[in-house]
């Protein structure tokens, strides 16, 4: 098992590594001078606003898990949620390994609620959510300013890309709240446990939907931040006179969306590369999309170093084991 780990470690890493090689080769005129922005008084200001934002992210992504759990019938604080966020945020950035964080959010909560097919099924419902709020984004900035809608393949990359996740979307919601589904997983062990939990999950916020608006809600205000982080980031690179608000709209979402591939570590590579299509076509130099992408993942890196602290103070009762389904989906959504 730890030869196959290490494997789909090194694939991933090599994939990474591979995409920035492309992606240098392919930019015949890049320029490493471009890479960064000349350094002026409001550039810490701005990379600080960033870094703020980034960490109030991961407490809306808290509160979103709070809002699923609470249309679940489960029941933990918000703050305990956000150590928990915390130390997984930690896990999946330092520890190289394929069992990501999410496994420990699992396992953390199934010890305080003592139900783990449901805690399995609210950390899966938190990231789900983000597939319908990030389409839903990259939709309204592009119809918010007619002229993101003439941008080539970045435009028709961006609108073609949201339509197919809705759609996915709205199948995997058709499947798994099927009552067909769930009489066939009723009473069943193993894998199927954690998939019924997710059906009579689905079925809950189904049958609550002012519960299902709060996520949705919730779902909103964590992706906004992300995007307010990535602003402020932009306008330290000193690329915001290219990249209003609504470019950041439009394309960020695309770009957070085709991260989530998991074909290298931390969305290093398609993340770049994506920046360097749609923000390419607004005039900023590769290089410095490049650079945002890099800039970003090091805001993210940064931000959960805190998470250390509550990692450390249960690590002994974590079980990080193949107790259950690995429901590793830490990409940021």
């Amino acid at each position: 098992m730890d030869s196959k780990r290490h494997l789909k470690l090194a694939i991933r890493i090599g994939l990474s590594v591979g995409f920035m090689v492309v992606l240098y080769f392919v930019t015949p005129s890049f320029d490493t001078n471009e890479l960064l922005p000349e350094w002026s008084a409001s550039t810490p200001i701005w990379l600080g606003a960033a870094l703020a934002l980034t960490v109030t992210g991961f407490w809306f992504a808290a509160v979103r898990w709070h809002r699923v759990l609470f249309a679940f019938d489960m029941d933990s604080r918000t703050t305990r949620l956000f150590g928990h966020y915390m130390a997984g945020q930690f896990i999946s950035n330092f520890v190289p390994t394929t069992v990501g964080g999410d496994v420990l959010r699992v396992n953390r909560l199934r010890r305080d609620t003592e139900n783990a097919p449901g805690s399995f099924a609210s950390v899966l419902v938190e990231r789900l959510s983000g597939w319908i709020v990030l389409p839903v984004l990259s939709l309204i900035g592009l119809l918010a300013n007619p002229g993101l809608r003439d941008l080539g393949h970045a435009t028709s990359v961006a609108f073609i890309l949201a339509l197919v996740v809705l759609f996915a979307f709205a199948v995997l919601i058709l499947l798994v709240s099927s009552d067909w589904l769930g009489r066939f997983l009723e009473k069943r062990d193993g894998w199927a446990r954690y998939a019924s939990a997710l059906h009579l999950g689905i079925d809950k916020l189904r049958a609550n939907p002012q519960a299902a608006l709060k996520v949705l809600a919730s779902a909103f205000s964590y992706q906004l931040v992300v995007l307010a982080a990535a602003a402020c980031a932009a306008r330290a690179m000193g690329i915001e006179g290219a990249v209003g608000p609504t470019a950041i709209l439009a394309f960020l979402p695309a770009v957070l969306i085709l991260q989530m591939v998991p074909l290298g570590i931390g969305g290093i590579g398609p993340r770049e590369a994506a920046l360097a299509l749609f923000f390419g076509q607004l005039g900023v130099p590769e290089e410095r999309a490049f650079a945002l992408g890099i800039l970003l993942y090091f805001l993210t890196v940064i931000g959960s170093l805190p998470g250390l602290v509550p990692l450390l103070f249960n690590r002994a009762d974590d079980e990080m084991t193949d107790s259950g389904p690995n429901p590793d989906v830490s990409a940021e959504s």
